[in-house]
């Protein structure tokens, strides 16, 4: 397989990845506490579901390589407007990601009400995914 064929493959596994893994557990959280269930963020950190979250940061962490490997490999500069959009989004979506990340675990260990905050995190993380996807997809190349 091609070098450049191979790390699109793996960039954009890696963004499904992601994209899936917080999808499903957003809809898990939801359809738990639809049913009553007033801990149900807070377990998102419980053993069946920390893989999700472990692949989720195992994506999180390849896609800056195997993106910046691609832009190489292209000859693409890297002061385009949509590859710096992307950068920052993807600087502080991962940021916020970690810092749910984090927010969960405490919660995880003294259980309580997940809080308004916490979703507005995840919700912002995953908005600024979908926003670099489509910067991705709408590139002016």
């Amino acid at each position: 397989m091609e070098t450049l064929t191979a790390l699109k493959t793996a960039h954009m596994v890696a963004t499904v990845v992601l994209l899936a893994g917080a999808l499903g557990l957003g809809v898990w959280v939801f359809l738990a506490k639809r049913k009553g269930d007033a801990t149900a963020g807070s377990r998102t950190l419980q053993r069946p579901r920390v893989f999700i979250w472990l692949l989720m940061g195992l994506a999180l962490l390849s896609m800056p390589f195997t993106g910046w490997g691609m832009v190489h490999l292209v000859g693409w500069p890297l002061g385009q407007t949509w590859l710096l959009a992307s950068s920052v989004l993807y600087t502080v979506a991962a940021l916020a990601w970690f810092w749910l990340l984090v927010r969960l675990n405490r919660l995880r260990k003294a259980p309580a009400g997940v809080g308004r905050f916490t979703f507005a995190l995840a919700l912002f993380s995953f908005v600024c995914f979908i926003a670099i996807a489509g910067l991705m997809g709408a590139k002016p190349v």
